[in-house]
């Protein structure tokens, strides 16, 4: 029973044709193992981050619309970005790994245009409005 339960701890909560998604708990561990991996080589780490604009307290993204948001994202990334829950239900995530140097201001707009176009081309006009696409450049994680 443990092992059952461990392995829904730290699993893909969604698969298609262009790559998997992880639940939380799996996104937020690749994310921590980039950060190190970072650190050691002296590179930035850029997480993406998809959320409802205007979310209420009890506003979950329900699994058919994140499926298609998934869908949406995959073609738009790399084979070695990790895209995921970073907050189950509330918010998508992506780990872009790989930057290179300073990662200087017009690198993240042109990803949250890139992924605000997918999402666009992707998804009805007034569903792909009601998102928010932020870039964020990570510190590394240095312990551990």
């Amino acid at each position: 029973m443990y092992a059952a339960a461990n392995r829904r701890a730290y699993g893909v909560a969604l698969e298609g044709r262009f790559g998997q998604a992880y639940n939380e708990q799996a996104f937020r561990y690749c994310l921590e193992i980039e950060r190190k991996r970072a650190a050691r080589a002296k590179r930035p780490v850029l997480l993406l981050l998809l959320n409802l604009k205007k979310p209420r307290p009890d506003t979950r993204i329900d699994s058919a619309l994140a499926s298609r948001v998934f869908h949406c994202l995959w073609p738009s990334l790399r084979e070695t970005d990790v895209v995921g829950w970073y907050r189950e239900e509330r918010m998508i995530g992506a780990v872009l790994t790989g930057a290179d140097g300073e990662c200087p201001p017009e690198v993240t707009k042109g990803i949250q245009q890139r992924i605000g176009e997918a999402l666009s081309t992707g998804l009805m006009p007034d569903v792909a409005r009601q998102f928010r696409v932020r870039v964020y450049r990570c510190r590394p994680q240095l312990k551990g």
